[in-house]
């Protein structure tokens, strides 16, 4: 069984979708359904039932995909294992970074690229429920995800922890405001995160818990764009408390969110049955030192998490 057909073939039942699976693997979709295809003749039995443009996973299909990601992962800790056997002075990690968690890491990325020049530092930047699941077919040795996750799976390092502000525009109602009810912004226009986000999800949730379900007038991976969208009047966001900070209080209204508020809390994951190289726990090893800790609170209130310690500091309160 050819493994690259194995990995097509695992990306398009969790893309549920063969075009975005194309996408993901810089591949055209005709060679995704070429390679279904022979896998499917090869094992020979339909993995897939086509409806339109959607499907369907046989009984065969999902063995196939489950014992499919455990196949995958083994093959990355073996090359994983064997590239190990060389020293830190040459060679390459690839690590998860959700887009709009890109700036908390920033410290770590360019201490790791000091220390370990030689070492090539490849993101992969996709929203956090992909992260998991590229750390469980072993493409990931390490990533970066949005709490909570399952502990019996992961291990994990939290690295912040942090509440979601209102963002909106200056010349609104919430201007000066101390904080808002979730249930307060029943009604208004939401620019919100992309559907692939877990924070999408997080948000969605409190909101009905709150009482209603958002009215969504655009969506963006990405926190500056969000906040753009926010300036030219398209509606209101919320979003970590370290992006609003920085914004222009003449163009913004940033108020923390309350009743309930709503954490946004990251953690570097990897698998606890798989191998972690030594360039991987040399970047844990930098994470533990270079991620914020008490100096960092101090400055962007809340808590802060480090090494699975949490420590208070005054003030108020960081996104997937």
């Amino acid at each position: 069984m050819e493994l690259r057909a194995l990995r097509y073939f695992v990306e398009v039942v969790r893309q549920q979708s063969f075009t975005l699976a194309a996408e993901t693997l810089f591949v055209t979709q005709p060679t995704i359904s070429k390679m279904v295809k022979a896998l499917e003749e090869e094992i020979g039995t339909p993995l897939l039932l086509r409806e339109g443009r959607q499907f369907v996973l046989t009984e065969a299909g999902r063995i196939v995909a489950q014992r499919g990601q455990d196949v995958l992962a083994a093959h990355a800790q073996l090359r994983a294992e064997l590239d190990d056997l060389e020293s830190l002075g040459r060679g390459e990690l690839k690590i998860g970074i959700p887009p709009m968690g890109g700036t908390l890491f920033t410290p770590a990325i360019a201490a790791f690229r000091q220390r370990y020049p030689k070492i090539e530092l490849k993101l992969f930047e996709q929203g956090s429920r992909a992260i998991e699941a590229a750390l469980l077919t072993g493409e990931l040795e390490l990533g970066a995800v949005l709490l909570p996750v399952d502990e019996t799976v992961f291990g994990l390092l939290p690295v912040s922890h942090h509440r979601l502000w209102l963002v909106a525009p200056a010349p609104s109602r919430w201007h000066g405001a101390a904080s808002v009810a979730l249930a307060e912004l029943a009604g208004e226009g939401f620019v919100f995160y992309g559907e692939s986000l877990a924070l999408n999800d997080v948000v969605m949730r409190a909101c009905r818990e709150a009482g209603f379900t958002p009215s969504i007038v655009g969506r963006s991976g990405h926190w500056d764009f969000i906040t753009a969208l926010v300036g030219a009047g398209l509606g209101i966001a919320l979003l970590p408390e370290p992006y609003c900070r920085p914004l222009d209080s003449e163009r913004y209204a940033c108020v923390p969110v309350v009743e309930p508020e709503i954490s946004w809390d990251m953690a570097i994951a990897w698998r606890k049955d798989g191998y972690l190289s030594n360039a991987a726990r040399a970047w844990l090893d930098v994470a533990r030192e270079t991620l914020p800790g008490d100096e960092a609170a101090g400055s962007a209130g809340g808590d802060l998490w480090l090494g699975g310690a949490r420590s208070r500091t005054p003030g108020g309160t960081m996104m997937e």
